[in-house]
Order: C-alpha cells, then structure tokens, then sequence
C-alpha cells in the first residue's frame, strides 16, 4: 500500500519545516495552474524559498496539491480511498498509522526523511495514537490523461445521507482503479458530484456500482 521511492532528505530541512509553517489541519501549500487533478500545481508565494519549496522540489516530476496536514493523538479518519495516488512525507509524530483496511495491515509512520508513495485506492484510514501529533506533508499524484477508445460521458449526482461517505467506499477505489487502467478521463468535481469520461467496456462494471441513492446521467 505504502513504499519508499528512494529519495531522502536531510533532517536539518525536515526540522526547518515545522519551525516555518503555520502548523492547522491542513494547510495548502500550492495551487493549481488549470485542471485541479490534471496539471501542475506551483508553489504559493509566501512559501517561495522556504524550507517547504526546497522539500517539494526533491520529487523530479510534477505533482499536484500538497499539503502539511496535521492529525492530533486520539484522532483518526473514516474508512475512504481516493481516486488520486499521494505521495507522503513523515514530518513529525511518535505514533501514527496508516491502516489499510482491505488486508487489515498498520503501517507505523516515523519521521525518517523519506519520501513514500502510496496507492490510496485501497481502502483506509489514519489513526495518531501517541503523545505528539502525526504531521505529514502529502502531495497528490497527477491524474493520467488517458485516451479511450469509445468514451461514454457521465455525470453522478451524489445524494442520501453521508453522500461522501457512501461515494469514498464504493466509486473511489473503482475510479483510481481506472485512471491507472485507462478507462476513464476528464473527470472533474461538480456541483453536487463529478462529471468523467469512461471507456464504453467498463460503462456496465460502473453502472453496478453506483450506490441506488446517486443519480448516474449518460450525457
């Protein structure tokens, strides 16, 4: 679920982080340049030649929005995934997990100046049990602008009780599952929902999964 991808950092720079940053719970460091999951996300001015742009610069590829998100001890998250990969930076924190709940496996988070990749279209939470709080810089992965061979436009209205919940459990792992498959494209948030192209063969695979209270539109 969650693995090095072999850049690291010096501690001193991790360190400086902390001391720059105006620590909430979560605090957007970039914004994006047009399409928030499709192109790059660039620094915001007040963090220009900070400690947060010199950590960020260390991934060699574009990347979207990052945030320093702090989770304190006795909290956690509802289960979810996500429909875009993150990548994660330790930042400080003596007791946090990632917890994939598909295999029910924790994974103890430690500050070692690594950066991690993490497939967040499985199914999971976070957890700080510790005395310090879990404060980690996480950076969404792009999403691939695929090309389908006959794409079916769609919009899904999210309606009932806890839409966003019933939305992160069922469509999520499905639609990062196809956007690393290449059957899906162009998706975007609207009002009330989001809007995508699927490829026409997993047209029926999404069909059965939308939950009975969203409204799926074939536009």
């Amino acid at each position: 679920m969650i693995k090095s991808i072999n850049i690291s950092l010096s501690e001193d720079l991790i360190d400086k982080i902390i001391f720059e940053s105006s620590l909430t719970m979560k605090t957007t460091l970039n914004y994006p340049s047009d399409d928030f999951f499709y192109d790059p996300w660039f620094i915001k001015e007040e963090f220009k030649n900070t400690a947060v742009d010199q950590i960020l610069k260390t991934l060699p590829f574009a990347i979207g929005e990052a945030r320093i998100i702090v989770l304190n001890s006795e909290q956690c998250y509802t289960k979810h995934a996500d429909i875009d990969d993150r990548y994660h930076l330790n930042l400080s924190g003596d007791e946090g997990y990632l917890i994939d709940l598909e295999s029910k496996k924790m994974y103890h988070l430690v500050q070692d100046n690594t950066w991690y990749q993490m497939n967040a279209g499985i199914l999971h939470t976070a957890a700080s049990f510790g005395e310090h709080p879990r404060i980690q810089l996480v950076v969404r992965k792009l999403l691939i602008r695929n090309k389908l061979t006959c794409p079916v436009n769609v919009s899904i209205l999210l309606q009932g009780n806890n839409p966003r919940y019933h939305f992160d459990n069922t469509l999520s792992p499905w639609l990062n599952y196809a956007n690393k498959a290449g059957t899906i494209t162009n998706f975007k948030v609207i009002d009330q929902g989001c809007n995508f192209d699927v490829d026409d063969i997993s047209l029926k695979e999404l069909l059965n999964l939308v939950p009975k209270q969203f409204q799926l539109t074939i536009n």
